[in-house]
């Protein structure tokens, strides 16, 4: 047996980075476990180059910088980590030591956190028959940068944060954005509708999209028709991004044994699971009033931590000041 490590957190996404870097704050021998080849999570993976604004101090902070300050702070107490390896079973031991089995090796801690986000994710595709031609060319449900889009004419599908905050993001980079929304209303942050409103962003609402035209993986036209209605309009583009949300699966979690809803595992105010010494933080964990933020993912980490540093040293204070720590973990 390899060795036993105080806390495993399953995750390295933004709030799996900043429960290591609290963790190690409380003196915790930590390890991290994530099915990706690389930290982020998400923010890595599909909105490097999208402004987050509920961080605390930030007005506003590119996703690509938000993670690389979040994995700059999660190696102040270098924690193991150990990238591109899927957890496949949890087993608690007679001792209450967990047996932790992923894709590669076998594992063992005496707690456990779990930080996986939403778990594994794929994006909710256009209807049309054709689409798949021009996907990974012309046709974007990810952005990985948006200099690619640099005066080109620029058609947005979705009525969501992301889709408003992409059209923002591109107005003085590409050529003309144009977004369309199925329905009237957008859901968005109100701030975002009001710059939205303000913008040179061609809204078109409420219209879906019909038909795509083009040829050799190249879109040059997008047919939208209003809803309910024989309004048709043909709509000429270079690139096409569509933010129709994503669909998401907690996979091998729910085989664990865990309390879970559909999408997420079910917590206390402890952040506690039903299984003694596993939490969990983030947009894996659920309870009652749970807004969906990264800063509240922040807040549930530091709650986890805590509580399972308590679960491992009844001793040990429940909460501590951040100077104070600082101060006695160097």
């Amino acid at each position: 047996m390899e060795e036993i490590v105080d806390i495993t957190i399953i995750g390295a996404g933004p709030i799996g980075l900043f429960t290591a870097f609290y963790a190690g704050m409380r003196e915790a021998s930590v390890k991290m476990i994530d099915s990706m080849p690389e930290v982020g999570g998400q923010l890595a993976a599909l909105y490097p180059e999208k402004y987050i604004y509920d961080v605390a101090g930030f007005p506003g902070v590119k996703a690509k910088d938000l993670v690389k300050e979040l994995h700059k702070q999660a190696l102040t107490f270098s924690p193991t980590l150990c990238l591109n390896e899927q957890v496949q079973d949890i087993i608690r031991l007679e001792d209450g030591t967990f047996e932790i089995h992923t894709s590669k090796a076998t594992h063992w801690s005496k707690s456990i956190i779990l930080s996986a986000g939403a778990g594994a994710f794929e994006p909710r595709k256009l209807k049309q028959d054709n689409a798949y031609l021009f996907e990974n060319n012309t046709l974007h449900y990810f952005v990985k940068n948006l200099e690619s889009f640099r005066d080109k004419r620029v058609l947005i599908c979705g009525g969501g944060d992301s889709a408003v905050d992409w059209a923002l993001a591109l107005e003085d980079i590409a050529s003309s954005v144009t977004i369309v929304h199925r329905r009237d209303a957008f859901r968005a942050h109100e701030h975002s509708l009001t710059q939205l409103k303000n913008s040179t962003v061609m809204i078109q609402t409420p219209y879906e999209v019909t038909e795509i035209i083009g040829d050799a993986g190249q879109i040059s036209r997008v047919k939208i028709q209003k809803i309910k209605e024989d309004n048709r309009k043909t709509i000429e583009v270079d690139e096409v991004i569509v933010n129709y949300g994503f669909i998401t699966n907690i996979g091998p979690i729910k085989s664990w044994g865990l309390d879970t809803t559909k999408t997420a595992v079910i917590v206390n105010g402890k952040m506690e699971t039903n299984i003694p010494g596993i939490y969990a933080c983030g947009d894996i964990c659920y309870y009652e009033g749970k807004p969906k933020l990264i800063a509240t993912g922040f807040g549930e980490a530091t709650i986890a931590v805590n509580h399972a540093k308590s679960y491992l040293d009844p001793k040990a204070k429940l909460s501590v000041h951040s100077t104070h720590l600082f101060s006695t973990a160097k």
